[in-house]
């Protein structure tokens, strides 16, 4: 079992790869409509709302706890050092 590199989510089945590609890093929900990976500002926003929806939270403490999360996956860590933010 692969885990997507950008999100965190264990990808098993074609499906979750992003274009159905089992050669890629990323799943299907960090993958852009032309296969390329998001940017972290995208996936940021993404991973925030995900939070705001499935967890309740108010926009700024999701967009905390996303930015947690992902200075932790390995698609980001650079970028987390760095200290982006969107």
């Amino acid at each position: 079992m692969k885990v997507c590199i950008a999100c965190g989510m264990p990808m098993n089945e074609p499906a979750d790869f992003a274009m159905s590609d089992s050669e890629k890093d990323y799943c299907v929900h960090c993958a852009r409509p032309d296969g390329s990976m998001q940017s972290y500002e995208e996936k940021m926003d993404s991973l925030t709302g995900f939070i705001v929806r499935t967890q309740g939270l108010d926009r700024d403490a999701a967009k905390e706890a996303a930015r947690k999360m992902m200075s932790r996956l390995p698609a980001w860590r650079e970028s987390a050092a760095e200290g982006k933010r969107s």
